[in-house]
């Protein structure tokens, strides 16, 4: 299978949100803790190994990222959409200064809510941990506002096949007794698991209309 994800290239690293790409087209951004693989899965769906740094020290992602990918197909003598991947910073790691975190968790609130070329959330869980704070916030969030989510449930290579397909059924469970829409997958960027899967998730979010996408932008 052709990756559609193939060619994407590093744009800028912004402090604030105001230092982004111009805000139009299409993006998806990437959320997560930062142990639980953000970095390793990003490379794995474009293919490209040294796109998104990753450390045996969590939490290097200190600025928000942006990636550009190779428009898609044109359709009808359109012009080519400007379609984008937003590493946002890993959340969630203590040796990051207290400021440096509050920053952070401010920009991350005024990206979701403010940004409009925003289609979709994927968002990064370690397979072997129950849902922390930060997940079930960016959940709650993604419902509230109607903003598809993605989850790629990482490291599914740790897990035998069996416990995987159970932590899969059982975030299922979790998320239809809490009245939560998102999807979810095994993911394993070491083993190549679920990875064409990942990749169409991310191209089917980029395709979301913007109008109707999710209601948090106004405020």
């Amino acid at each position: 299978m052709s990756n559609p994800l193939q060619g994407a290239q590093f744009v800028l690293a912004a402090h604030r949100i105001s230092q982004l790409p111009a805000d139009q087209g299409a993006e998806v951004a990437f959320a997560g803790r930062s142990n639980a693989g953000k970095s390793s899965a990003l490379n794995a769906l474009t293919n490209h190994k040294g796109l998104a740094r990753t450390s045996k020290t969590p939490g290097r992602t200190q600025q928000m990222v942006a990636f550009s990918l190779p428009p898609p197909t044109q359709v009808d003598g359109e012009p080519p959409l400007d379609i984008r991947l937003i590493d946002l910073p890993g959340y969630g790691y203590a040796k990051v200064p207290l400021e440096m975190r509050e920053h952070w968790k401010l920009e991350i609130d005024a990206y979701l809510h403010q940004r409009r070329s925003l289609r979709g959330l994927v968002l990064i869980v370690d397979i072997r941990h129950p849902l922390k704070e930060f997940d079930r916030l960016m959940l709650e969030f993604c419902f509230a506002t109607q903003l598809p989510c993605h989850l790629l449930l990482t490291k599914a290579d740790k897990l035998s096949r069996g416990q995987a397909t159970q932590a899969l059924a059982a975030l299922r469970k979790q998320f239809a007794a809490e009245g939560l829409h998102a999807t979810a997958q095994i993911f394993s960027s070491s083993a190549g698991t679920g990875v064409d899967e990942a990749r169409q998730a991310v191209m089917s979010l980029l395709r979301q209309p913007r109008e109707g996408a999710h209601q948090g932008h106004e405020r």
